[in-house]
């Protein structure tokens, strides 16, 4: 039970991540460059928000009128409610307001609104956000935040990573447009692949290949192997690879070609050998994104770092290696071939563990592989995206 609760303490400090104010600004400014209009007339909602606190809130809030926005909706979570109560103080701001209540402040979530200039300066910014108790926590499967959820036209936020794929079911089912962010390794839960397959949902515009900074708790813990920068601009912030934005807003860079060479090419000056084929899917292993051919015609695995690279009017994508297939089922199995290694020992395991991965026939330059008993081996790969060229 201790180590049960230690673990659920941990991932609830994990959630606790607030989104920079530099990255919120790059991301939106690629749709806006796109589509100027892409937020007019619009009702833009922030759940899973801290409001008080929130950078989507700020950077929405100040360029209100720049976007042509109809109404700004943020909501909060209930401190009551959290898992992880640390670092948690009144905002003066709250404290001031005449609607302030000792008991609801840590019971109820927030609701800020902006739609007019309620300053009578002139101008629509975050001095004229509007803000009460909500009736509950908050928490976004309340008919209450649902209630908001169906009144927006587009849901942006930082969802708790530990709740992504509950909160994308979330948005789907409304039928909503969206930007999120969210984990790289996302894409291979079953249930967000055929939504990136179907072209229901993309990456956003910046690369996930930079990591992104959060602001994190001050008690936040790092790990013994982190390098990176512990802090900017005064606050405590933590960098996290592989992290991305996840969109059904377009963007430019989603438009942009790869430009590739062809097979015969691509052996001749890089591979120096034929694509191998795997031994358990009907595709060829296509290691890096650069070496993708532009004219062949069948099946290709990919890393999946390529999704950071898709351009939907080139590739169509038609699987993922997985136990569950996605579109490309594996046509052999490895229950009867046993796990070895380099030195010519047994792990205890067999094949089975490596069902569904791509595998290439051999004996790999290092790592485990499996072999069965007459001696064929095979080796497993990474997960790769499985992709076709769009036929013009």
């Amino acid at each position: 039970m201790a180590n049960s609760n230690l673990t659920a303490a941990k991932k609830a400090k994990n959630d606790e991540f607030y989104t920079q104010y530099p990255e919120i600004q790059k991301e939106i400014q690629a749709y806006i460059d796109y589509n100027p209009d892409v937020f007019k007339d619009k009702t833009v909602l922030m759940p899973c928000d801290d409001p008080e606190w929130s950078n989507f809130t700020k950077f929405f809030a100040q360029n209100f009128e720049r976007f042509g926005l109809k109404k700004l909706i943020s909501t909060s979570y209930a401190l009551d409610s959290k898992l992880y109560k640390g670092g948690y103080q009144v905002s003066i701001f709250e404290e001031k307001s005449p609607q302030y209540d000792r008991k609801k402040t840590n019971k109820n979530g927030k609701i800020f609104t902006l739609t007019h200039d309620r300053s009578g300066d002139g101008k629509i910014d975050v001095d004229d956000l509007e803000w009460n108790y909500l009736n509950g926590d908050g928490d976004f499967n309340s008919l209450e935040v649902k209630k908001l959820r169906d009144e927006a036209d587009i849901i942006i936020t930082n969802p708790p990573f530990s709740l992504f794929r509950d909160f994308v079911a979330w948005i789907v089912e409304a039928n909503k447009d969206f930007v999120i962010i969210g984990n790289m390794n996302a894409l291979k839960y079953k249930e967000i692949f055929p939504i990136i397959r179907d072209e229901k949902m993309w990456l956003g515009a910046t690369n996930f290949n930079t990591g992104m900074y959060f602001k994190v708790p001050d008690d936040f813990e790092y790990t013994d192997t982190y390098k990176f920068e512990k802090e900017r601009n005064g606050e405590k912030v933590n960098r996290v690879p592989g992290v991305c934005w996840f969109t059904t807003l377009d963007h430019g860079r989603r438009h942009q070609p790869l430009p590739l060479m062809n097979e015969s090419d691509i052996i001749k000056f890089s591979t120096k050998k034929p694509f191998d084929k795997y031994d358990n899917y009907h595709a060829i292993e296509v290691p890096l994104v650069k070496l993708i051919p532009n004219d062949f015609e069948g099946v290709m695995g990919v890393p999946i770092t390529f999704l950071d690279k898709y351009t939907p009017e080139q590739f169509e994508i038609i699987g993922l290696s997985m136990k569950d297939g996605f579109g490309l089922e594996s046509h052999k199995t490895y229950d009867t071939y046993k796990e070895i290694r380099q030195d010519g020992t047994f792990t205890g395991s067999s094949g089975k563990k490596t069902n569904g991965n791509p595998m290439l026939k051999g004996k790999p330059s290092k790592g485990n592989y499996y072999i069965d008993k007459n001696g064929n081996c095979a080796y497993s790969l990474y997960d790769r995206l499985f992709i076709v060229h769009k036929k013009k």
